[in-house]
């Protein structure tokens, strides 16, 4: 199954627990840039929980990068308008085919991703798919080739690639993460020879302005009747299986949890609540 996103029309308010992050976006003047910074332990303990909810276990190494490329897609939004929900799917070549899926929305205050290690598309270089869908407007998508091997270097080839502009990633003390994006007139030079010490005290070496804050949880919202129009669509190479066995084991795309079909919840008669 593809990695998709399930619209939602209005905020979940139930979200805001513990576990949300907060994202702090600051206009830095003079030097005509945006900082981007949160503190992710929040995020992470939320994804650590939904690993272990769920019996999923993930390779350390591919989890930690995970984490990662969630921090920087999740400080990403936040230099995007409120309105738009995005997905990025990284198909890396080494050192295995993985996919690396994130997706998430400043309007529904969530994040969510999995990662993929079966039958993942083999490319000769790693590649990000990344998709933009606003109300009113058609869908983008893009490709983009990307060079790095890490996500902080992802999100600036991305950024260089698909944005059109210049950003610098950073991975600070602690689960903190950091995001400089470059806006008209920037200090290119200043931008450039930014280091992981400086931006990490900007508010207090530089003149800044905080413009706003947005919250995320990492949260998905699928349930079986959320995957079963997907596995109806796809019945015809389900229908040997549900056949044969009587039930089918599903993952969903967005977040991996796994939830069992069978032929009475395909003709509709089951309406079991469970959900993630």
């Amino acid at each position: 199954m593809r990695a998709g996103m399930y619209e939602q029309d209005q905020p979940d308010d139930g979200l805001f627990v513990s576990d949300f992050v907060t994202v702090r976006s600051i206009f830095v003047r003079g030097r005509n840039c945006l900082l981007l910074q949160a503190d992710f332990a929040p995020l992470f303990v939320g994804y650590y929980l939904h690993l272990m909810q769920h019996a999923i276990h993930p390779d350390r190494d591919k989890a930690d990068a995970f984490k990662q490329l969630l921090a920087f897609f999740t400080l990403f939004l936040v230099s995007r308008p409120w309105n738009e929900q995005h997905a990025w799917t990284i198909n890396v070549k080494l050192p295995e085919n993985t996919n690396y899926f994130v997706a998430g929305s400043s309007f529904s205050h969530d994040v969510v991703g999995r990662i993929f290690t079966k039958d993942v598309r083999q490319n000769d270089i790693t590649l990000l798919y990344a998709q933009n869908i606003c109300r009113g407007r058609d869908t983008h998508t893009s490709v983009v080739p990307l060079k790095g091997s890490s996500p902080r270097e992802w999100a600036e080839e991305f950024f260089r690639i698909s944005e059109q502009r210049q950003a610098r990633a950073f991975v600070g003390q602690g689960d903190f993460f950091y995001l400089v994006t470059a806006e008209p007139d920037s200090d290119f030079d200043w931008l450039n020879e930014l280091t992981a010490e400086q931006v990490a005290h900007l508010e207090t070496t530089e003149e800044t302005k905080l413009l706003e804050t947005r919250n995320f949880t990492f949260h998905c919202g699928c349930n079986a009747q959320l995957i079963i129009p997907v596995v109806r669509a796809m019945q015809k190479d389900f229908a040997d299986i549900l056949s044969e066995q009587g039930q089918l084991d599903v993952s969903c795309p967005r977040c991996g949890v796994n939830y069992t079909i069978t032929r009475e919840m395909m003709r509709g008669h089951d309406t079991s609540p469970d959900a993630c």
